[in-house]
C-alpha cells in the first residue's frame, strides 16, 4: 500500500471512530431519564413515598402497607403491613421512630426506624382522615393533616400523645416546616397557604396563591425563603416571609408532589399525566422549565434523594376501565395485579 493510501486509511478509521463516539454520546440522554425500574408487585392503590436519608430506605404507601426498598441496592425489605388505608410517613431520627398516617383508621402508627417493628397506634379521633404527615424537630411534634375534618392534629413525639389541634379552615394537603417553629400547609379548598406556630398551634397568617387553584404538593427553599405549591398545570412560588406570590411556572396536569433540591437548584413536579417537570431556579424570584421528562400515567407522587439527586415516582400498569354505573359514572381503570413499581430517574 502506498503512503498516500495508508494516510487515507488512517483518516477513514479516525472518522469512523469519531462518528461512533458521537453516536454513543447521543445515545446517552443529557437530562433526567429512566435509570431503573423496581417492581414491587401486589395490589392496591398508593399515595406518598418518603426516603429515610440515614438508612437509605424508601417507604412507599401501598394499600394497607408501607413497602420498603433500599435505594442503593434496589432490594425489597419486608413491608410494614396490616395498616388501615395508609397515606404518608414522617421520620423522627432524633427519636428513632417513624409515624404513619392511617386515613381509614383515623390513627397514626408508630414504628421503630431500625427494626421497622410497630410500637403502637395513636388514635386522633375526633379528627378524621389523616393524610399528609410531618415531623417538626423544633417542637418535637408530629402533625397529621386531616382531610375530612379540615384540621391538623399535634402529637408530642416524646409521649406519643395528642396535645392539640389546628383549624386549617379547609382541606389541608402537604406541609413544610422552617425548622424554627413555623409550619406551612396548603389549603386545597381555599387555594391558600396557612401558617401556624408549632408550639402554640396559633394560626399566624394566610395568603392566597392565585392564580393557582387546589394546591397539593408543597416544597420549601429555606435559604431563599420560598415555598413551591403545585396546582393543575401551574407551580406557584411564594415568599414565605412576606406572604406573597412572587411568580408562577407552567407544569404538567394532575400534579401531587413537588421537591426542591438545594444542591442543584432544581424543582421537580410529578404530574399525573405521566410527566416530570424539571424547573431551574435562576434566582429567588426567577424560574424556567429546564425539561419535561416522560414518566408513566398516574405517576403523580414522588420523592427526591438529596445525595444522588435521583427522583422516584410510583405507578402501575392499568387495564381497561370497568363499565360505568349509577354509583360510578366515570370509573377509573384498575391497576393490573403485580405491576406496582418504583421508577427511578436521574442523570
Amino acid at each position: 500500500m502506498s503512503k498516500k493510501n495508508i494516510f487515507l486509511a488512517i483518516l477513514l478509521v479516525l472518522a469512523f471512530a469519531g462518528f461512533g463516539l458521537a453516536g454513543a454520546q447521543q445515545a446517552t440522554p443529557a437530562g433526567y431519564h429512566l435509570l431503573n425500574k423496581i417492581v414491587i408487585g401486589g395490589s392496591g392503590g398508593w399515595d406518598y413515598l418518603a426516603l429515610d436519608a440515614q438508612s437509605r430506605l424508601l417507604y412507599v404507601s401501598h394499600g394497607n402497607a408501607f413497602e420498603v426498598v433500599n435505594v442503593d441496592t434496589g432490594a425489597k425489605l419486608d413491608p410494614i403491613a396490616n395498616l388501615k388505608g395508609v397515606h404518608g410517613v414522617a421520620f423522627a431520627p432524633d427519636r428513632g421512630r417513624g409515624y404513619i398516617s392511617n386515613g381509614q383508621g383515623n390513627s397514626v402508627t408508630v414504628f421503630d426506624l431500625k427494626t421497622r417493628q410497630v410500637i403502637e397506634e395513636i388514635s386522633i379521633s375526633p379528627a378524621q382522615n389523616p393524610d399528609a404527615i410531618l415531623y417538626d424537630a423544633f417542637s418535637g411534634r408530629v402533625f397529621t393533616f386531616n382531610g375530612r375534618t379540615a384540621n391538623a392534629t399535634a402529637i408530642d413525639a416524646s409521649t406519643d400523645k395528642v396535645v392539640g389541634m389546628v383549624d386549617i379552615g379547609g382541606k389541608p394537603e402537604f406541609a413544610q416546616t422552617d425548622g424554627k417553629g413555623i409550619i406551612f400547609v396548603n389549603n386545597e379548598d381555599k387555594s391558600e397557604i396557612v401558617v401556624f406556630d408549632s408550639k402554640t398551634l396559633e394560626v399566624k397568617k394566610r395568603w392566597s396563591i392565585a392564580p393557582g387553584e387546589g394546591p397539593s404538593g408543597l416544597a420549601i427553599d429555606l435559604k431563599n425563603k420560598r415555598l413551591f405549591s403545585v396546582c393543575n398545570k401551574v407551580m406557584v412560588v411564594s415568599d414565605f416571609e412576606n406572604g406573597k406570590v412572587v411568580t408562577t411556572v407552567p407544569i404538567g396536569s394532575g400534579p401531587d408532589a413537588v421537591r426542591f433540591d438545594p444542591g442543584t437548584g432544581l424543582v421537580f413536579s410529578s404530574n399525573g399525566e405521566g410527566t416530570l417537570t424539571v424547573v431551574r431556579q435562576e434566582s429567588a424570584d426567577k424560574y424556567s422549565v429546564l425539561e419535561t421528562v416522560k414518566t408513566a400515567p398516574r405517576a403523580r407522587t414522588m420523592e427526591l434523594d438529596l445525595k444522588t439527586h435521583n427522583v422516584f415516582v410510583v405507578t402501575a400498569e392499568f387495564g381497561p376501565a370497568p363499565a360505568p354505573t349509577k354509583e360510578q359514572p366515570k370509573p377509573r381503570p384498575t391497576p393490573v395485579p403485580g405491576s406496582f413499581q418504583v421508577l427511578v430517574f436521574g442523570k
